[in-house]
């Protein structure tokens, strides 16, 4: 049975009882740092931090609707050799996803780590959230996280969030250590902390064991959230498909794209140390380009898009946890998400297979399945 224990939230302070709760979790004997969304004292945005200092903590913030970069990748450089102590990392379901993904392709190990996941409330692309936040970041984010919990998951008018938040039917942090609730909470009055492993049951010690007369109005928050949420996801697949039903489609699709690679280095599971696209096999003699532009009287400058996103998806769609970090990279807003998103859906399924969702799920095409395909193998 998964153990529970509630923060009390002093003075209405929602985001200062998670401080605190990580201050106390910092100070653990067995953990040597935290990693936490962090308020940068130098410029007014919020960037992952590596901390050991308690006081420091003051300036977490998990609740902005900031999401700079997927922290799958940083936790994977902390944890990819042994430190000697125990990293606890706050991150979004996304991220506790995409990094699961990355522990079975051997690039971090959870041995380590403590994994302090929340519910997530979303976040918006990195130009409007510094457009929208101003040099208040404090106020900013209790006027979006206020506005979330009390109104059913609606952000505040004046910000929107991501495409990929709008539609995330995985809100909540499954394959964290400890799970910190928010949906259907009293979040003025208390929270609920749950120790979904060992490890995590470790750090609510101290803490009052939780009651189950708060989990029907959770339950019932979530349940509306999901169905929401599946909506737009479904209609956001529809949308997709119609726009890139053919190789014409897709092609306008993407005509946007300048092989800047940027959606290749924000996505969080693709892990090569050295991509095909920038290597020789890619780099052509000048001749050939004007042999394609004889052939066919014109042709798109820079060559070679639309078989990189081919390419991406062919590699990455039975990973994709949908985290959207390759759109808000995306210096000419081309919906990757979108398209990546709607890909992995039907190959995830195909394979009977959830990224990032078991550790102990083995990727597709990484084992021989007897029974699977049996229509292409012609074993019927």
């Amino acid at each position: 049975m998964v153990k529970t224990a509630i923060i009390e939230v002093k003075d209405q302070d929602l985001l200062g009882a998670l401080q605190e709760f990580l201050k106390s979790v910092l100070q653990h004997e067995e953990i040597g740092a935290l990693l936490a969304p962090w308020r940068l004292p130098m410029k007014s945005r919020i960037m992952p931090a590596l901390l050991t200092d308690p006081e420091q903590v003051d300036r977490v913030d998990p609740l902005a609707p900031a999401f700079p970069m997927n922290n799958a990748k940083v936790v994977s450089r902390l944890t990819r050799k042994a430190a000697g102590q125990q990293v606890a990392a706050v991150m979004r379901p996304c991220e506790i996803r995409a990094f699961v993904e990355l522990v079975k392709l051997n690039q971090g190990h959870l041995e380590d780590l403590l994994i302090i996941g929340t519910d997530c409330l979303g976040a918006c692309r990195n130009t409007d959230f510094s457009r929208w936040a101003g040099e208040d970041l404090g106020a900013a984010s209790k006027d979006y996280y206020t506005a979330v919990l009390s109104g059913g998951g609606a952000a505040p008018d004046s910000i929107e969030p991501a495409a990929a938040c709008r539609v995330c039917d995985q809100p909540l942090p499954a394959g964290a250590d400890l799970a910190i609730g928010l949906f259907g909470m009293d979040t003025d009055r208390q929270l609920l902390i749950q120790a979904q492993t060992d490890k995590g049951a470790a750090h609510l010690a101290t803490l009052p064991a939780g009651g189950e007369t708060l989990l029907p109005a959770r339950q019932k928050a979530i349940e509306k959230l999901l169905a929401d949420r599946t909506i737009a996801r479904d209609e956001m697949f529809t949308a997709t498909r119609a726009a890139t039903d053919n190789l014409e489609q897709l092609s306008a699709y993407l005509a946007d794209c300048v092989n800047c690679y940027n959606c290749r280095v924000a996505c969080p599971v693709c892990y090569c140390r050295e991509c095909v696209f920038v290597t020789d096999v890619f780099d052509h003699d000048p001749g050939q380009y004007l042999n394609w532009a004889r052939t066919k009287g014109a042709v798109k400058m820079p060559t070679d898009t639309l078989f990189y996103h081919l390419t991406r998806l062919a590699h990455m769609s039975t990973a994709c946890v949908g985290c959207g970090q390759c759109s808000n990279a995306c210096p000419n807003d081309i919906p990757v998400m979108e398209l990546f998103k709607t890909v992995a859906r039907e190959t995830q399924q195909a394979f009977n297979y959830a990224a990032g969702e078991d550790v102990a799920a083995k990727p597709p095409l990484s084992e021989f399945r007897e029974d699977e395909f049996p229509e292409v193998v012609g074993l019927n």
